[in-house]
């Protein structure tokens, strides 16, 4: 019976092999642990053999993990939504940064427009203004020269200009003066006798004041530097046959550009209250603006007659 026994033990093995994968946890038990009793000779199986199945406590804890394993998935199933949110928030970023990308470059161009217009403001304006002025003052001398005026030899010839102001402390250039403080006048790079709200006197006139007017920065900037003018310096108006001497008297650095009392006839706010021979130069203040006004006051103190030569007078030499 024994050697039955041990057949059938035998002949269970080898049967029950082949289905230990499929059903039967215990009977993988028992094969996986033939090896561990056999001494390699198929020794005989002993009475604890049957119970055997009884420790399938390694292959349930082997079983355990792969049920344990069945809900891992789960984080994964949890994190799904992750890379559909990631690319939203890169798609945000994306959009935020476009932005951004165009106002920078909307910037960068105002800047570079601005830029511009600030050179063609206070640069080619001089320039051009500047060129044309020199045209102008060429034909008024060239009239003089020639002896021609609008109403024949002789007579003052005041379609280009009326004369030239010379200001040394303020500028080593003459100044080509004609009629009109317009926009349009005065862009030419010249200065201009007022014609309202005040009409100007001229020079030649017996008394009044000679009012003039001119940019200080852009187009020409004739009077740019009005303020290195003083107290006591000359100012010399040169015409096709006189020169005229006037003397700086009173300065007002600031004032409402819309006040017209400083060109009176007898601009009483310098202090003077009788009839005379005034010139008075107004311009912008501050540099670059237009808010206010900076006015010179002065008073003619002789004159002079031109010469063939045209020197001019000691003041300007």
């Amino acid at each position: 019976m024994a050697e039955n026994a041990k057949g059938a033990a035998g002949d269970g093995t080898s049967e029950k092999s082949p289905e230990t994968p499929v059903d039967d946890a215990g009977e993988r038990g028992e094969d996986t642990e033939a090896p561990v009793d056999e001494p390699g000779d198929g020794g005989e199986p002993d009475g604890t053999s049957p119970a055997e199945p009884d420790s399938e406590s390694e292959p349930d804890s082997e079983s355990e993990p792969d049920s344990e394993s069945e809900p891992e998935p789960e984080p994964e199933s949890d994190s799904e939504p992750e890379p559909a949110a990631a690319p939203a928030r890169s798609r945000t970023r994306g959009r935020i940064a476009a932005t951004v990308s165009v106002l920078g470059e909307l910037l960068i161009t105002a800047g570079v427009i601005l830029a511009l217009f600030v050179v063609y403001s206070l640069w080619w304006t001089n320039v051009v203004a500047n060129r044309e002025a020199d045209r102008k003052s060429e034909r008024v001398r060239d009239d003089w020269a020639a002896d021609r005026g609008q109403d024949g030899p002789g007579a003052r010839d005041l379609k280009d200009g009326i004369g030239f102001l010379h200001a040394p402390s303020m500028t080593k250039d003459d100044v080509l003066v004609t009629k009109g403080t317009d926009a349009d006048e005065l862009n030419h790079g010249t200065a201009g006798y007022y014609t309202k709200p005040v009409k100007s006197a001229l020079p030649w006139d017996q008394s009044g004041n000679f009012a003039l007017a001119a940019h200080r920065d852009g187009h020409g900037a004739k009077f740019h530097n009005i303020d290195k003018i003083g107290k006591g310096d000359p100012l010399v108006f040169e015409t096709k046959s006189t020169w005229y001497v006037y003397k700086v008297y009173e300065i007002l650095p600031k004032t409402s550009k819309y006040n017209v009392d400083v060109l009176d006839p007898v601009p009483k706010e310098s202090g003077r209250k009788e009839d005379s021979r005034y010139i008075t130069l107004t311009t912008c203040t501050p540099v670059f603006t237009s808010k206010h006004r900076y006015v010179v006051w002065g008073e003619l103190v002789r004159t002079q007659d031109v010469d063939e030569e045209r020197t001019p007078p000691e003041e300007l030499r």
